[in-house]
């Protein structure tokens, strides 16, 4: 039976959906984290470092949600700080720097929008990985594996390509929000989750996003092991295609891609 846009989101949010950390464990060999902004703190909703990927060298940077209520705690329940995303933009810059392509994997139900995080600068923050991203020389791939919730999501999906996993959403806000806005009523957010377009299907055919990848074959989930072997596979044919491009060619590309909104 078809999934509905409000069966997907459920997906999305699953407790034992993989995490980045999870994702970057089995597509990638030797990561190293690191970690801080060199401004504040070290934000650990945001997880980043170098790594490599057939043998050669990137940097991953992705959201981290935890799989329980501590490891939630812990990791603000995906909700990045101001730290966390310039802790990004550092580790970007960086593999720009050295030549390195750059891979994000994107869980997130948006920016933490408390007191402090606004105090720190969260919306500029998210603009200024937005404007350095647009035009960062190295090529950018960002994957969408839960939840891409709002500018939280978007300062790190500034991409020569934006993937989503099949059971994945991607929205300005969530269902619930559309919902207290648009109806002043947030428990029509069913109703609310099948007009916003927001899945990966709708996605790809609004050419929002470049790729979906199937979690799921002739009804029958797919292992998480043959989910990762298709990730590490389509990662590496699109970034030696990436990488052959000049970099006058890559960036004008980046920007119609974005341009065409």
């Amino acid at each position: 039976m078809e999934k509905t846009a409000n069966d997907i989101v459920t997906l999305a949010r699953a407790q034992d959906r993989y995490t980045t950390l999870e994702y970057i464990e089995a597509i990638f060999e030797e990561f190293i984290e690191f970690h801080g902004d060199r401004y504040f703190g070290d934000d650990l909703a945001i997880v980043g470092g170098i790594a490599t990927l057939d043998e050669k060298p990137v940097t991953v940077v992705g959201i981290q949600k935890g799989r329980n209520l501590p490891e939630n705690i812990e990791r603000n329940f995906g909700a990045p700080h101001p730290e966390g995303y310039r802790k990004a933009l550092r580790l970007m810059q960086q593999a720009e720097k050295f030549g390195r392509p750059v891979i994000t994997f994107i869980n997130t139900a948006g920016a933490y929008c408390g007191i402090g995080a606004e105090e720190r600068g969260e919306g500029e923050a998210i603009a200024k990985n937005l404007l350095e991203m647009s035009d960062l020389k190295v090529p950018i791939i960002a994957i969408i594996i839960g939840e891409g919730g709002s500018g939280g999501a978007l300062a790190l999906a500034v991409a020569d390509e934006v993937w989503m996993l099949e059971h994945t959403i991607y929205a300005v806000l969530s269902p619930e929000g559309f919902a207290s806005i648009l109806w002043k009523d947030g428990s029509r957010a069913k109703e609310a989750a099948e007009l916003m377009k927001i899945t990966a299907a709708e996605l790809k055919e609004l050419t929002i996003i470049d790729r979906v990848i199937p979690e799921e074959m002739n009804g029958e989930a797919l292992e998480q092991s043959k989910i990762n072997r298709m990730i590490r596979k389509a990662l590496i044919s699109k970034l030696t295609e990436l990488s052959k491009l000049e970099l006058e060619e890559l960036l004008e590309a980046r920007y119609q891609r974005f341009r065409k909104f």
